[in-house]
């Protein structure tokens, strides 16, 4: 019969860091439905839309950094992950205003 070695050496636990960062995350979600049904969106539309942006970059930021474990890595890595997402980003925004910029021209010289 084969030994088995059991490795007894347990993990600490990081289940007090996880409901650390689930109720953040509920709160952080609360708070965007409370916005979204309390502020007026004719009038204020866009700055909706900032604090969407902005809440939703702080979440995206709690759930990469803790439950992918990118929080705990070197910093090499990290802006191996973080660099290449803010240039798909600049392209989004680059191509969604220079078709603007088409569809208008094709408006004025038609």
């Amino acid at each position: 019969m084969a030994q088995h070695s059991e490795n007894t050496e347990k993990l600490p636990a990081q289940t007090k860091e996880i409901w650390k960062t689930f109720w953040i995350l509920l709160g952080i979600t609360a708070l965007e439905f409370l916005i979204a049904f309390t502020i007026d969106a004719d009038q204020y539309k866009w700055t909706k839309v900032g604090i969407f942006i902005i809440l939703t970059i702080v979440k995206a930021y709690y759930i990469v950094g803790i439950f992918m474990h990118l929080k705990h890595e070197v910093k090499s890595l990290i802006w191996t992950v973080v660099l290449p997402c803010v240039f798909v980003v600049w392209l989004i925004v680059a191509l969604i205003v220079e078709g603007g910029y088409i569809g208008l021209e094709r408006l004025l010289f038609k």
